[in-house]
């Protein structure tokens, strides 16, 4: 009776076992093609910010996520999957971003990310969406107005983890004392309460934290050419080039160009023509 037992144990056991590889075989099937996963189920999981004004921010009254890449991300969903295509959106951190596309929580990540090579080994990037380039954050009653100027030792300056500003101020500014945070709002915080002298990041990024705060501007102007592109993981090409045929319809049908106004037109000194180049 025992051995009966034992045996029937052996059997559950590798049958619970077969139920769980079916189980993985099935996600991996799922997740070999993008672009036919979001076509199955009908949406695409965008990765986003939730934490960068004018991109993407959590909007304080509604608890909702407001911003340019949530509009485009949207209006690309619409396109490559039609109207009744479903849009999701999953909050991801400067730190962040690249694993949560890595692991497969998203499909897709639209979240201020810099087109770099090292980026490029690991993601496949769309077409650049936003010509984006660095600039500084400061005080109106600074005297700063280069990054040349935060070129010498103890002059510190601030920027987020995970960002290409780190090692942009380490090549430009290399005597400078780099203070790192996590997302954002701590950034520009600590600026606010005199731990630096500046913050830098993208012109964009920027220009949206200027706008909610009248007593910084930006300037410097752009001491870099980093344009952000759409990305998917490596590999995925069906996906990006969907993207691709779905940001040009966009462009030309004016969608693209609207939204940019809608967000970037009022921003006191910041030219949005720029970002289409």
């Amino acid at each position: 009776m025992k051995r009966i037992w034992k045996k029937l144990g052996i059997i559950l056991s590798l049958l619970l076992v077969a139920i769980g590889l079916a189980g993985c075989g099935n996600k991996a099937v799922n997740k070999s093609n993008v672009y036919q996963h979001v076509k199955k189920t009908n949406t695409i999981i965008w990765g986003v910010r939730n934490d960068t004004p004018l991109f993407g921010l959590v909007d304080p009254k509604t608890g909702t996520l407001r911003g340019f890449e949530i509009d485009l991300a949207k209006a690309l969903t619409k396109e490559i999957l039609g109207p009744t295509g479903k849009c999701k959106l999953f909050q991801a951190s400067a730190k962040t971003k690249i694993p949560v596309l890595k692991n497969g929580n998203i499909d897709v990540l639209l979240a201020t990310c810099t087109i770099t090579p090292d980026r490029a080994k690991v993601v496949d990037f769309s077409k650049p969406y936003f010509g984006a380039g660095q600039s500084l954050l400061v005080p109106k009653t600074s005297s700063l107005h280069s990054i040349k100027q935060l070129n010498k030792p103890g002059t510190k300056v601030l920027a987020v983890k995970g960002t290409t500003a780190i090692a942009n101020i380490q090549k430009v500014a290399p005597k400078a004392k780099l203070l790192e945070y996590d997302d954002y709002g701590q950034c520009f915080s600590a600026l606010k309460s005199g731990q630096g002298v500046a913050m830098s990041t993208d012109n964009g990024i920027l220009a949206g934290i200027a706008a909610n705060n009248p007593q910084y501007h930006v300037v410097g102007g752009s001491f870099t050419t980093e344009p952000y592109g759409i990305a998917v993981d490596k590999g995925q090409h069906q996906m990006r080039d969907e993207i691709n045929k779905a940001f040009a319809k966009l462009k030309a049908n004016g969608t693209y160009d609207r939204l940019l106004k809608k967000w970037f037109a009022d921003v006191p000194g910041f030219n949005y023509k720029e970002v289409e180049k």
